[in-house]
């Protein structure tokens, strides 16, 4: 681990290649998957990825080895590392009422991938700032204490607190990459108003997501502008919904309880 300290305190003002942006995120990977409670279940798994898969392989970073992973927790947040580790909560599926909405969490996680925004991000900090970062995300140094809940508090420095421009983007991303694979992408809009929605009667369930995830009603109305110039008889040809999602989301329902995070 001191090496990969050194690799990218040493990298000072290059830029960081994608072969050590790979390295990163299977490092970072490793560790949030011993700290979080990943979803092992065949099926869920294989549906996750298969549709993961579709969406990122119509992007620029195609050549990419992504993963995609279910966190069992009913919370509505996702994430991403870099090199195509991408995470999506359990919450987030119950909370889908079609495939095409549960898709569009995923795009947009890999829209941040695509732009590269965690790795900008570490490319514009100091040399002793990216070590500290790096740690709080590899290690439990920033989040003795906190437990499960840790992973989340300590990976904010590098894959939560993108800027209101880096959510933009990747909302637009996402938009394109559902449309290339054959997704509604009014899926989007549709996710966002249902949150805004229950953030009015709910707002302990999305507490995570608006921290990480800053939401105001101009993503909704960007992202049907977006969708408004598209030709309206290509959106019609689009998937909305599928029963494999259907399946898929009876099974998630079927999964073990979320464990209750430690404090």
């Amino acid at each position: 681990m001191a090496a990969m300290f050194a690799m990218f305190a040493g990298s000072g003002g290059c830029g960081i290649s994608q072969q050590q942006e790979v390295q990163l995120g299977a490092q970072q990977s490793q560790q949030v998957n011993a700290q979080l409670p990943i979803v092992t279940d065949p099926v869920v798994n294989r549906y996750l990825n298969i549709l993961g898969d579709s969406l990122a392989h119509v992007t620029s970073r195609a050549d990419l080895d992504w993963h995609f992973y279910m966190v069992n927790t009913s919370d509505f947040n996702a994430f991403a590392l870099p090199g195509g580790y991408i995470y999506v909560n359990r919450g987030v599926a119950e909370r889908s009422d079609m495939m095409d909405q549960f898709a569009s969490v995923i795009a947009h996680e890999i829209g941040h991938v695509v732009l590269r925004h965690s790795v900008k991000q570490m490319e514009q900090m100091q040399g002793a700032n990216l070590g500290v970062t790096v740690a709080c995300v590899l290690t439990s140094v920033c989040s003795t204490g906190i437990g499960q809940a840790g992973i989340n508090v300590a990976g904010q420095a590098i894959f939560a607190k993108f800027s209101r421009d880096d959510e933009a983007q990747a909302d637009a991303a996402g938009v394109q990459e559902l449309v290339r694979a054959g997704i509604n992408p009014n899926g989007m809009p549709q996710m966002f108003e249902k949150l805004l929605a229950e953030r009015q009667t709910k707002p302990s369930g999305l507490d995570t997501w608006f921290t990480d995830h800053p939401l105001e009603e101009d993503r909704v109305a960007a992202t049907r502008t977006q969708i408004s110039s598209i030709n309206p008889a290509i959106v019609r040809t689009l998937t909305s919904n599928t029963q494999a999602f259907n399946d898929f989301k009876a099974r998630v329902r079927t999964l073990p309880a979320p464990p209750v995070a430690s404090r």
